[in-house]
């Protein structure tokens, strides 16, 4: 348990979370609240949120046990992942997240499903493999960030130029594994060029996991420049709602009225995951205490409110 909380406060953000008639920006904010507290607590009480009907909190849901890497949650996440009954963006950031924590243990689950019929899928579990084995191997250390993430991949080492990460990430031929490296390289560069590639790399037709967790690092830049790629894709009906939601969320996290606008006009768009992650979005754009992982923070709230 995190000493800034107690049990009861603890219980207290988790109901937020878990009710269901309680708007789902505030539980958001209460996810985020928790995820900042951390211990077994906070796990136990993100873990029981999956049978929640929301596709967009569940995989809210799984991201951030992800990015807690506490072992207490593999069990969940595992479940999660094997369940046929969940939607596919929600087994997918399970998987993710199991790779987050690292777990050498965690391989077999994920390698039963380098085979599966969903290119996400099967996408997810092969990097999530890749990065516990890259993590296990400790023949590199991870290059330094600005960023505080657990990501998918580590950036690469070497000095790379903006031109040769830009060819790997927009080659289909290279390995998933260090297109990813490619572009969190590319994100940690934050120039004109880099950001360049990065919209670009929206663009990749083999691969909606790509391209969907390109716009969560334009999202992690929060910079005007990557506005007009997101938008484009937030607007293309025909790219999976996985890209799109998460556009929905990188434009979100920009400061500038031109998001507001986009966002509110997809508020009634024909995607349950995209309007929601509009309303997410816009409810960031608005707070005055936007951050990368934690824009709001409930329990103070509830303090005040006592």
């Amino acid at each position: 348990m995190s000493p800034i909380a107690t049990e009861q406060e603890v219980a207290d953000v988790g109901a937020v979370l878990n009710n269901p008639v309680t708007p789902l920006a505030e539980r958001f904010r209460a996810l985020f609240t928790l995820m900042g507290i951390g211990g077994p607590q906070a796990v136990e009480t993100i873990c029981s949120g999956f049978t929640d009907e929301s596709e967009l909190l569940k995989h809210e849901l799984a991201f951030c046990l992800g990015q807690m890497q506490d072992v207490l949650a593999i069990p969940t996440l595992t479940n999660v992942l094997e369940d046929d009954s969940q939607p596919i963006i929600v087994r997918h950031e399970a998987g993710e997240a199991i790779g987050a924590i690292g777990q050498i243990s965690s391989l077999p689950v994920l390698e039963k499903y380098l085979t599966h019929e969903s290119e996400p899928l099967r996408q997810t579990c092969e990097l999530a493999i890749e990065r516990i084995k890259w993590m296990a191997s400790k023949s590199e250390d991870s290059p330094a960030s600005n960023f505080t993430s657990v990501d998918p991949a580590p950036a690469f080492n070497a000095n790379k130029t903006i031109p040769e990460l830009r060819n790997i990430i927009l080659d289909p031929k290279q390995s998933l594994f260090d297109r990813y490296r490619a572009m969190f390289s590319l994100r940690n560069l934050a120039t004109d060029d880099s950001i360049a590639a990065l919209v670009a790399a929206l663009d990749c037709e083999d691969s909606a996991l790509l391209r969907h967790e390109v716009a969560y690092v334009l999202g992690q830049l929060a910079d005007k420049r990557g506005i007009e790629g997101l938008s484009k894709k937030l607007k293309d009906h025909s790219d999976d709602p996985m890209v799109r939601h998460e556009c929905a969320e990188a434009l979100g996290a920009v400061e500038d009225d031109v998001c507001q606008k986009i966002l509110s006009d997809h508020l009634i768009d024909e995607d349950l995951i995209v309007r929601q992650s509009c309303e997410i979005a816009l409810d960031i754009n608005n707070s005055e205490t936007a951050k990368e992982f934690q824009y709001a923070d409930t329990l103070t709230k509830i303090r005040n409110d006592a």
